[in-house]
């Protein structure tokens, strides 16, 4: 499945890249991130920059989740004070667990459940239907945001489809050492290829002169 998105993501590129990751965070069930493990791989072989790759998706999900937030501050709280409405105990039950949890650990649900699929696709409206402050809601979302996309970007560039296993078998303990990992790749390949640069036209303006 990963190769057919491979070939899809060559051609549709970018857009498709953000609209995949922000509606998946607004809490609509679609493969965000297998899309940002998609678009690495195919700026793996040169057709996207991943910088643009992780840029894109860090600010997809960013959104995506600020809409989600908003949405669930607006109506989420009604769904689930609900009278009448279907699984009453559920929603009562969502309610007496979630406003404590939220209260006690709510920056690190927002941060951490970018990694995980269930919460990367409902944090952000439950913390919105559980009244998080917001402005400690978009710190921690941004930070979690840029951080996913760094980490899983970089894990699928240099790890290519072996990043898909990685995600599913290491969990985030695991995959923060591929990402550090892939962090010191690129800065090692930056500085080689500047480096390079850098001799070359010194090259050249030696044999200009």
């Amino acid at each position: 499945m990963l190769a057919a998105l491979v070939d899809v993501a060559e051609n549709v590129g970018y857009p498709v890249l953000f609209l995949l990751i922000a509606m998946e965070t607004m809490g609509i069930p679609l493969p965000g991130e297998t899309a940002l493990i998609t678009g690495a791989i195919v700026a793996a072989r040169g057709n996207m920059a991943i910088e643009a790759v992780i840029a894109i998706a860090a600010a997809a999900a960013i959104i995506g989740d600020n809409v989600g937030f908003a949405i669930g501050r607006r109506y989420g709280r009604r769904l689930l004070e609900w009278e009448g409405g279907p699984f009453p105990q559920h929603r009562r039950r969502l309610i007496e667990v979630g406003e404590p949890f939220f209260d006690r650990h709510g920056p690190k649900a927002v941060f951490l459940g970018r990694w995980v699929s269930g919460l990367r696709i409902t944090a952000a409206w439950l913390a919105g239907a559980h009244r998080m402050s917001w402005p400690t809601f978009t710190f921690w979302n941004a930070l979690g945001g840029i951080c996913w996309a760094l980490s899983i970007g970089l894990a699928a560039y240099f790890g290519g489809h072996a990043a898909e296993r990685i995600v599913t078998t290491l969990g985030i303990a695991g995959l923060v050492g591929v990402a550090l990992v892939g962090v010191a790749l690129y800065i090692v390949t930056k500085v080689r290829r500047r480096r390079a640069e850098r001799l070359a036209d010194a090259e050249l303006d030696a044999e200009e002169s």
